[in-house]
């Protein structure tokens, strides 16, 4: 199948792919009294007294605000938020379909980091969670970080949080498959942006001790000076030997790759380089950094990518219907480290791994309720 050109001609014939629909019946005049005015304004008297009120009696306990400026959409970059708007959509559907959770995408037209957090400030009064979606690093940091501390609701960037959370659940399964510790793994990490500090941040937190992560210029050492500080941040928990060189140079010997960057960067003879039977998750989108038979033929043992057409298929939306289902289920605020390890593995156990199925399919719906107790049973 066609999947770019069936693509447009659905969102063509259905104008998108989102609609809000009524819970209440419209049928009469009472119902119209009751849903409106006059019924409706003992709602609001109620909540004017007691704000606390709006989590009962609106939409409000189970609202998303999916928020993108459309700076970094997929893997295409800076689009504008016009252009987002067909994948906020799509996420918009994902959390409705797998958790019954409503979200309303808020394509914004700003890329001020200021402005934004002032945006989303502004709505919290009718959300119950902020996902932030296709912002562009190191802005996405700032803004992320500023609005965890200011909001009392949760805040997850999908594009970081969610990337190291699946991540982390691929490599729990490829390390059980191989009968691999992920203390003796050498990993490198291709991509500085929000997703690859964030991964390599989650990976070293779970036990990983030799990692080395590249930005579009090599490898990041203590020898750069053009990090920003983000990037000098996480340089004291990588590259313990302070090696410098481009993509080549960091695969030498390495167990695992993981690719968030741009299409065709590693070729066999770099993998050939490897330690034996590498773990390679390619997951530059559309067209991953290398393909899984190019990567296969050169010695690697498991191969996934962000694509659903291949096998072992490394995608976000694993993560987030689940993680916000949980966090609302169990009235928590903050995505705490706790609550991405416990995500992590509990999207792990959704399968019995294989080579060629680390994770669970997309759309296996188990995956929510296990996110769900394992949220569930943090403590804090």
């Amino acid at each position: 199948m066609n999947y770019n050109k069936e693509s447009l001609k659905i969102h063509a014939q259905k104008q998108g792919k989102f609609e809000i629909k009524s819970k209440v019946p419209l049928e009469t005049k009472d119902d119209l009294s009751i849903a409106y005015t006059p019924g409706v304004g003992a709602v609001c008297t109620a909540i004017g007294d007691d704000k606390g009120k709006s989590w009962q009696l609106t939409n409000r306990s189970n609202q998303v605000a999916i928020v993108s400026d459309g700076t970094a959409i997929l893997g295409l970059g800076d689009l504008g938020p016009e252009a987002a708007m067909p994948v906020m959509e799509g996420k918009a559907i994902i959390f409705k379909e797998f958790a019954n959770i409503d979200a309303v995408p808020l394509c914004i037209n700003t890329t001020d980091p200021e402005e934004i957090i002032k945006f989303v400030k502004q709505i919290e009064p009718s959300f119950a969670g902020i996902n932030l979606e296709d912002i562009s690093a190191p802005r996405c940091f700032e803004i992320t970080n500023r609005l965890e501390q200011e909001l009392s609701i949760p805040v997850f960037h999908d594009d970081q949080t969610g990337t190291a959370i699946v991540t982390l659940a691929a490599l729990i399964n490829a390390c059980r498959i191989t009968n691999r510790e992920t203390r003796d793994l050498k990993v490198v990490v291709n991509g500085a942006g929000a997703g690859g500090i964030a991964t390599a941040e989650l990976l070293i937190s779970q036990g990983v001790r030799d990692l080395i992560l590249l930005d579009s210029r090599g490898i990041i050492s203590k020898d750069r000076e053009d990090l920003n500080k983000y990037k000098e941040k996480i340089l004291n928990q990588t590259n313990k030997d302070n090696i410098s060189g481009d993509l080549s140079k960091a695969m030498q010997g390495a167990d695992v790759f993981v690719g968030l960057s741009v299409a065709n960067l590693v070729s066999e003879e770099m993998v050939r380089a490897m330690n034996p039977n590498p773990m390679i998750f390619a997951m530059a989108n559309p067209v991953p950094e290398i393909m899984p038979d190019a990567a296969i033929r050169a010695g690697a043992s498991i191969v996934g990518t962000g694509r659903s057409d291949f096998a072992n298929q490394i995608n976000n939306a694993l993560v987030f219907p689940g993680i916000f289902r949980g966090l609302f289920d169990h009235k928590k605020t903050k995505v705490t480290q706790d609550v991405k390890i416990a995500t992590a593995k509990a999207v792990a156990s959704c399968v019995e791994p294989t080579r060629d199925k680390i994770l669970p399919e997309l759309t296996d719906k188990q995956i929510v309720n296990r996110i769900v107790e394992s949220i569930g049973k943090i403590e804090s």
